[in-house]
Order: C-alpha cells, then structure tokens, then sequence
C-alpha cells in the first residue's frame, strides 16, 4: 500500500464513521420528539407526562452535544495527522531535546494525551455545568470539577508514563516479539489497576462508608449467602456531591471485590428495589460477563498490539497519516498514531460489542428475576429511568449501536413476562 492510498483510505473511513455518528444522531432526535408527547403504553401510570417529556429533553441535548463532540474529535484527529500537527509536535521537542531522543519520545506520547485531554475539557465544563445542570442533576462545583481534573491527570500521569516508558523501551529492545512482551506487561498493569482501585484509586475521589443501615444490610447479606458470593464490604459512595444520577456496582477482583451502592440509589429505592438491583449485578458475576470482558479485553490488546507490531515497520503507516519520524521517533510515532487511527477502523464493531452487552443484561436480568421478585426490579428499573431522566422511546436503530443497554420497553417486558406480570394498561 502507498502512503497515499492509505492517507485516502483513513480520510474516507473517518467521513464514513462521523456520517454515520451524525446520521444516527438525527434519527434519535427525530424519533424522541415524535414520542415526546405520549407516554408509552407500558409505562403509562408508572411514569408521568412531564417526566418522559424531561427525558425526551434531556435525551435529545445529549444527543446534540454528542454531535458536538464528534465533530470536533474529527477535527482534532485531521489536525493531528494529515494536517501535520503530529509532525509539528515531534519537529518543536527534537528542537528542545536533541540529545535525549528516549526521552523525547516519551514527552511526544505525554503532550498528545495533554492536547487531547485539553481538547476534551470544554464539553465536559458543558456538559457538567450548563447541561446536566438545566436539567436538575449537577451538584458539582467548579473547585470539584478541577480538582478532579488535577487528580486525574496526576494518577494518569504516575501509571501512564511508566507503563509509556516501557512499552517504548520494549519497542525499541526487545525484538521483533516486542509486542508480546509488551501485552504481558499491559495484562500485568490492569489486573493491578483492578486491584488498586477500590481501595487507593476510588477514594481519592468519593468517600465510601460502610453501609449503616443494619436491616438493609442483613437483607443484602442474606442475598449474597443464597447466590454464594463472596464480598469484603458492602459500602456507601457519596455520589450526591456531584451529581443526582443514581448507581450500583462491584469493583475489584476475588475476594477483595467491594459491593458499592450510591448514596442518590439508596435515598430512592425501596429495600426489596435494592435487594432486586443488587441481584441484577450478581447476575453479571454468576454468568462470567465481567470475566468474560476483561479476557476479551486481554485479548483485543493482543490482536491490537500484534497489528502494531506489523504496521510499526510500514513505512505508507506513517506517511500516510502525515508523519515522517526520525530514527530516534519512530517507536513514539507509531504507538500514537495508532491508537488515534483504531477508533476510525474499528467504529463498524460498535453494534457487535453492543449487542453483547445487551445481551448479558438481559441474562442479569433473569437471575435477578430467579433470587428476587421481578416486580421489585421492575419497579426500581422504572424509578431510575424516571430519575435518571432515560427516555422510553429510543430510535432502535440507534440504539442498537450505541446503548449498551437494552431499551426500557424490552427489558421491562421480559421482566413482566418471566413473572406473569401482566402489563400496566392504558
């Protein structure tokens, strides 16, 4: 392949996956506003006219501004390769660093992940403080947000770089197994982010209390006695300090996995609504979904970084996304420039990945139907989807690509059938 041929043939990829964002984006705005009206049959008498209007409202600004972001992601992604930002960037640090190319490498790596976190910035000052704000769900303050913003740029920067720094070097001395040696390390680096995150990573943003509630708890440790799952706490995350979304999850790995529930989740839900949500996540554990994704993961990173290791040495990779390294550049140059490429070239496998996990929420779903009622998820599914503004009435087409979670309508259905509920009627 020519240099030329595949600067066109990732120019041509990124119009087709933009389109195809902004295409899918219309589709879900027309189709919201045409239901906004009517509350869909099977939620009428659960949920009110004036909350399925709010989530159409909501529904369709962040639609707008996802179309937004998309657009100047594609922008920033032209502007970094076939407008010659990248080369830019290598040709201003050999000016500053002549002598120290290793060195010099890495600051390449750190400075595009800076411009690009920079880029990101100002819709997420959006999103957070004039969106999730018009709509009753902001409880961040400025001082928060940078105070997050700091925090998270100093942890990327402390497990970042060394993780850089090494993949580099492997790049550079190990071979031309290099790649292998380097998803050995990766593999090595997230189990010990999993491990690490619940117990020093997560509090450095959230308080998480014990759970207090001696009824509740005793309810979820009766639950997890009966599904034979194994937990070291069952904690209490301070979520309102910075938004009113409500939320439940496990973190960590064996048996140092932690059970967290949002403080917004508990003030809302019924005790047998957390009970059934609780089984909903057992449920993801009991089936292997999250064992299933991280081996997925482990083994995506494989393939990836193999495809590395082979357009690594093809010269038309680098031409044609608008650089020329030097010699001492070329580890650097490659590692960036693929991973700003693979989004573009790997965007048609969204609706695969989507429908999987479509597909384990609904066998979440019944596990939680088996250990708890179906009604009590029911009811704590339409309570959060009325809290968290979610609308009822999503295109398909777009949901099929992009939500990783089935749509109300179905997952309520099966629920009500599996219980021989029947339906609210009109």
């Amino acid at each position: 392949m020519t240099a030329l041929a595949f600067s066109l043939l990732f120019a041509a990829a990124l119009l087709a996956s933009v389109g195809v964002r902004l295409w899918l984006a219309g589709r879900q705005l027309r189709h919201v506003r045409s239901h906004r009206d009517a509350v869909p049959p099977r939620f009428a008498g659960r949920v009110g006219l004036a909350a399925h209007r709010r989530a159409a409202d909501y529904t369709a600004a962040r639609v707008r501004l996802g179309m937004v972001d998309a657009l100047v992601g594609a922008a920033l992604l032209l502007a970094f390769t076939l407008l010659g930002g990248l080369q830019w960037i290598l040709g201003a640090l050999a000016q500053l660093s002549p002598d120290h190319p290793f060195a010099r490498q890495l600051a390449f790596v750190a400075v595009v992940a800076l411009i690009g976190a920079a880029a990101d910035l100002p819709l997420e000052w959006y999103r957070q403080f004039r969106l999730e704000q018009r709509f009753g769900f902001n409880r961040m303050t400025p001082r928060l947000f940078v105070a997050d913003a700091l925090k998270g740029a100093a942890i990327a920067a402390v497990l970042g770089l060394p993780l850089a720094a090494l993949v580099l070097w492997l790049m550079r001395s190990a071979g031309s197994l290099w790649w292998l040696w380097a998803w050995i390390a990766w593999v090595a680096f997230s189990v010990a982010v999993l491990v690490l995150y619940p117990s020093v990573i997560a509090p450095m943003f959230n308080r998480f209390e014990p759970l207090a509630d001696a009824a509740l708890r005793a309810r979820v440790e009766a639950l997890l006695a009966r599904c034979g799952f194994a937990a070291r706490g069952v904690f209490v995350m301070d979520g309102s300090r910075r938004s009113a979304h409500g939320n439940a999850y496990f973190t960590g790995l064996g048996r140092a996995r932690r059970i967290v529930f949002f403080d917004t989740l508990l003030a809302r839900l019924e005790p047998a609504e957390i009970e059934a949500v609780l089984a909903h996540e057992l449920g993801h554990f009991r089936h292997r979904h999250v064992a299933r994704r991280i081996a997925l993961s482990f083994a995506t990173s494989l393939a990836g970084l193999w495809l590395l290791g082979w357009l690594s040495r093809q010269g038309w990779f680098y031409q044609g996304l608008g650089v020329t390294p030097a010699p001492g550049e070329i580890e650097a140059a490659a590692l960036v420039l693929f991973f700003l490429a693979l989004p573009v070239f790997a965007f048609p496998l969204q609706p695969l990945f989507s429908w999987a996990s479509r597909r384990h929420e609904f066998e979440a779903d019944a596990f939680a139907a088996q250990h708890t009622r179906a009604g009590d998820l029911v009811d704590a599914l339409v309570k959060l989807y009325e809290d968290n503004a979610s609308t009822l009435t999503p295109d398909p087409l777009y949901s099929a690509f992009h939500d990783s979670h089935p749509p109300a309508s179905l997952r309520v259905a099966r629920l009500e059938e599996s219980a021989g509920l029947a339906p609210v009627a009109t």
